[in-house]
């Protein structure tokens, strides 16, 4: 097997090795990241769902960014919500502050019970310029 090409966010090198996992890995001319949750650079959640939307959305772009590209370039999204009935509409109010302009990528949404103290998380796979 190849080396992965591995993209690591400026301040966030830590975390990542702590929880032994990669980022974003480029591959054939797209970028594959990991799963985005609202954390600070220790890891922790914010605590304000909307604020933890932000700045998932934030990490998101710090890695898009780190690898030369940006939501524009995003290609595929999937977003996991913890009981999407009562929060999909204070999570989809922050959305369009990041989205952009249409056509938007492909998003598939899935309601989920658990993610490790998170309320939202966001993976991408995105076109590498």
């Amino acid at each position: 097997m190849s080396q992965r090409d591995v993209v690591f966010p400026a301040g966030r090198q830590a975390l990542y090795e702590r929880n032994r996992y990669s980022p974003a890995i480029r591959s054939n001319g797209f970028l594959f990241v990991s799963g985005q949750v609202g954390s600070a650079e220790d890891g922790s959640p914010v605590a304000d769902l909307e604020e933890q939307v932000r700045q998932a959305f934030n990490n998101l772009n710090g890695i898009l960014n780190a690898a030369g590209c940006s939501f524009d370039d995003v290609v595929d999204v999937t977003v996991f919500m913890v009981d999407p009935q009562s929060t999909f509409e204070r999570i989809w109010k922050v959305v369009p502050e990041f989205w952009g302009r249409a056509p938007h990528p492909t998003l598939t949404a899935v309601g989920v019970t658990w993610l490790y103290g998170f309320e939202f998380e966001i993976k991408v796979i995105a076109k590498l310029a």
